[in-house]
Parts: structure tokens; C-alpha cells; sequence
């Protein structure tokens, strides 16, 4: 085992992401399935045991904490500056037909299969709670707040929070955080957002 938690930035270059950014850091521990469709923003994070498949786009400032899944498949996923995942999120950008009109799972061929495809977007300042779930085509909008062990199966407005099995919106998010922002962004080496 490496000394070191992270791969190092010579180890990450050599990777070949679709575009990395300045002081990313990615655990040893996370798999990355074909980095050359993924790309990541200065000052990221993707912590130890997680999942990074298809399509990835990870802005600045983002957190993907332990145990992460993110199918992102062509459709895409798009984790906006300074959104996070706390432990265990699962995202999919497809999904299989449970309705029972079609079989499901890799085993079968595709013409027996019915797979739902859609684009997954995180808004600036989304954060998705410990072990919730993102479903295909969901769009979370800035600074969406998504209680932990929900299930997002609609698209959500900016500023709410959101809670539940589907997540309902309970009430509207303060934005004080944007003024720590723009001070950060100010301090911070190698702050252009």
C-alpha cells in the first residue's frame, strides 16, 4: 500500500482525464472507470471507495465523499462549482425499467431491455445528503439542498430543501453563503470560477 492517500499529480496526469484541474485530490481508493471521459475542476475532492463511471463533469470546489456512485453513462453528470456529495450518494444517469414491460440487468440483450437515459445536473452550491439516491434526468437547481437517505426522482428548484422517499421540498435554503464565496474566490490561489 502507498504511503500516501492520494494519487500524486504526475499519477493523475498520467491518467489522462478529459481535463483536470489544480490541486485534485483522489483517493487510491476510489475507481475511476475510463478517466479520459472525465473531467475535474481545480480544488476537488473524491474521497476514498467511490465509483466514477461515463460522462463526468466536476466543477471547482467539489466534494465527493466515501462511498460515492456516480453512473454517469453518455447522457452525462455535471456536479456544479462548490456542490457536494455526502457519504454513500448514488447518481444514475440510466437506469433500467422496473415497471416489468422489459427484463433488466447486464445479462440480458439490449432488444429484451428497456434502459432510461437522461442527463443529471447539480447546480452551484448543491449538497445531496448521506445516502440518497439521484435519478436519471434529474436537474438540481442552485443550491438545492437534499436531506440525507432521499430519493430524487423530480427535478428540484433553486434554494429548497428537500427531504424524503420521493424528496419533497419542506422549505427555501439561505443563501448567506454566497457572500463567502465571492470572499474566498477572492483569497483563494487560483480563484477564477
Amino acid at each position: 500500500m502507498h504511503a500516501d492517500r492520494y494519487f500524486s499529480r504526475d499519477e493523475l496526469l498520467a491518467m489522462n482525464f478529459k481535463s483536470l484541474g489544480l490541486d485534485v485530490k483522489i483517493s487510491r481508493c476510489a475507481n475511476l472507470y475510463i478517466p479520459e471521459y472525465i473531467a475535474i475542476g481545480d480544488h476537488s475532492i473524491v474521497d476514498d471507495f467511490c465509483v466514477l463511471s461515463g460522462n463526468l463533469e466536476i466543477g471547482r470546489n467539489v466534494h465527493i465523499a466515501h462511498g460515492c456512485r456516480i453512473i454517469a453513462g453518455r447522457e452525462g453528470v455535471k456536479l456544479d462549482d462548490f456542490s457536494g456529495l455526502a457519504f454513500g450518494v448514488t447518481v444514475f444517469a440510466q437506469s433500467d425499467d422496473y415497471s416489468g414491460l422489459a427484463l433488466t440487468n447486464p445479462t440480458i440483450p439490449m432488444n429484451y431491455r428497456s434502459i432510461q437515459r437522461a442527463r443529471v445536473e447539480l447546480g452551484r452550491h448543491a449538497i445531496v445528503g448521506a445516502n440518497s439516491v439521484i435519478f436519471p434526468g434529474v436537474i438540481l437547481g442552485e443550491g438545492s439542498s437534499i436531506g440525507a437517505c432521499s430519493m430524487v426522482t423530480k427535478s428540484t428548484e433553486a434554494w429548497g430543501i428537500y427531504l424524503g422517499v420521493p424528496a419533497k421540498r419542506i422549505k427555501g435554503r439561505k443563501q448567506d453563503l454566497l457572500a463567502l464565496e465571492a470572499a474566498y474566490l477572492q483569497e483563494a490561489p487560483n480563484s477564477q470560477a
